[in-house]
């Protein structure tokens, strides 16, 4: 009999299995698509943009091991967005810090204004897991962010000193500080009180355990359900009372029955917040945190709707009340990429040795949610992810992620990941055509979503 005093390990015959299939699906479906020679920034452009993240690399690395130095939780990222606009303006570069009424929002741009002028947005997250620090890798992308920003910042300023044959800018970039991705939806709050104003596309990576384009992203409500029962002693008068925590036990065993009738990549987990104080005290309230997720915005609504119905069901059963509260704002909606903006990504990333795993190669079972699917509803996006491992069996949110996001691997991701969104931006900058595909990309796929009345439909 093992000892029944310490957990068992997990197997790890599904991640074996799962990479195995991964690279015959690989082997299958060949390369990603890359964005040919000719399209885009020119050659020379582009080399001069790789010698000047290179330049910048070294800053770009001590802000990523800062912030991982000073793991701070959502709307707490006091220490990040200092940092970040210290360095700004060691580059003379002046950002607005406290955008939007939100303290760790930061904003910055260059290039050439004006409602004419196409506009593309750099997104920058650096907040922390609660007791795992950077698990996610925000570390490495938030240096990743304000590295391309800084590098299409210095190429516009060499060309408006006159430094060589190129033209300045010949639109707009915006570096915007997204906080709060872990426990909230900021990138939705931020972009209700204006954030997309004025923006025609917006890019970030993702840290990860292999160069992918495009990985399942699911959208998340988070639902907040207290049951409110009658406290009777539980010995003399239990039948007095009714029990908010039997309630919510019934609502967790509903949940498990459900997930018969889900689809593979949903998702459905909740924790018991509030189950009562004392066991001889019938529970008079009982509080679930609920995360529903799902593929696609329709089936998601869908998964809500018979989530729901269990929690309204298991009130009836247990004689309590039941308030299920949402937030005000949106949940988290599934990323929409943009394919032509991911063939520059691809081009890019081989620039830099890299060869990132076209769309359908991972298995879509590991999926977990972000609000730049909110983003990506609005205007035409990107959300690739970088490695930034040693190995491929590191999982986000984990502490063997947290330590790999200051390793040697995570610091060579900070440039590459920042030559790779700084070369998209200037991709989509300086070629009207590839604009226009872009867009024509986005609005074949369902062009802009009414995210905010989304749940109102």
């Amino acid at each position: 009999m093992r000892d029944l005093s310490v957990p068992t390990v997990p197997s790890r015959s599904v991640q074996t299995r799962m990479a195995q299939e991964a690279a015959e699906r690989q082997a299958a479906a060949g390369s990603a698509a890359c964005l040919a020679e000719g399209v885009g920034a020119p050659s020379a452009l582009r080399r001069r943009l790789r010698q000047t993240v290179e330049v910048l690399g070294p800053e770009l690395v001590a802000l990523s091991h800062d912030i991982h130095e000073h793991p701070e939780t959502g709307y707490q990222e006091y220490h990040a967005v200092a940092a970040v606009a210290d360095l700004l303006r060691r580059h003379d570069l002046e950002p607005q810090v406290g955008v939007y009424g939100m303290d760790t929002a930061l904003r910055a741009q260059v290039g050439r204004t004006g409602e004419s002028a196409p506009t593309i947005a750099i997104l920058c997250e650096y907040d922390a897991l609660p007791g795992i620090g950077h698990g996610c890798g925000h570390n490495v992308m938030c240096a990743s962010s304000v590295g391309a920003f800084l590098a299409l910042a210095a190429v516009d300023r060499i060309a408006q000193e006159g430094g060589g044959e190129a033209a300045p800018l010949p639109g707009r970039v915006v570096l915007q500080t997204t906080p709060a991705e872990e426990n909230s939806t900021a990138k939705e709050i931020l972009a209700t009180r204006g954030m997309l104003d004025g923006v025609d596309a917006a890019v970030q990576t993702h840290s990860y355990a292999a160069d992918v384009t495009h990985q399942t992203w699911l959208g998340v409500r988070r639902l907040s359900v207290v049951f409110r029962g009658v406290p009777a002693h539980a010995s003399s008068q239990p039948f007095m009372g009714r029990n908010a925590l039997d309630a919510a036990t019934l609502a967790l065993t509903g949940f498990g029955l459900l997930r018969q009738h889900l689809l593979p990549m949903d998702r459905l987990h909740a924790v018991v917040v509030d189950g009562g104080e004392v066991a001889n005290v019938i529970p008079e309230r009982a509080e679930l945190a609920v995360m529903v997720r799902s593929k696609y915005p329709e089936t998601l609504k869908e998964v809500v709707a018979r989530v729901e119905e269990v929690l309204y069901g298991a009130a009836l059963m247990t004689g309590t009340g039941v308030e299920i509260r949402t937030d005000s704002f949106t949940n988290e909606m599934p990323v929409r990429d943009n394919a032509p903006l991911l063939e520059s990504w691809v081009r890019s990333q081989r620039e830099r040795g890299r060869d990132p795993l076209p769309a359908g190669v991972l298995s879509e079972t590991i999926a977990a949610g972000t609000d730049f699917g909110n983003v990506s509803q609005r205007v035409p996006g990107i959300h690739p992810l970088v490695k930034v491992t040693e190995g491929p069996d590191v999982a986000l949110h984990t502490r063997e992620m947290a330590q790999a996001a200051a390793s040697p691997a995570a610091d060579t991701a900070v440039v590459d990941g920042a030559y790779g969104l700084a070369a998209v931006s200037l991709d989509w900058l300086c070629d009207a055509g590839l604009r226009e595909a872009v867009q024509a990309d986005f609005e074949a796929s369902g062009g802009v979503v009414d995210v905010e009345g989304f749940w109102a439909q």
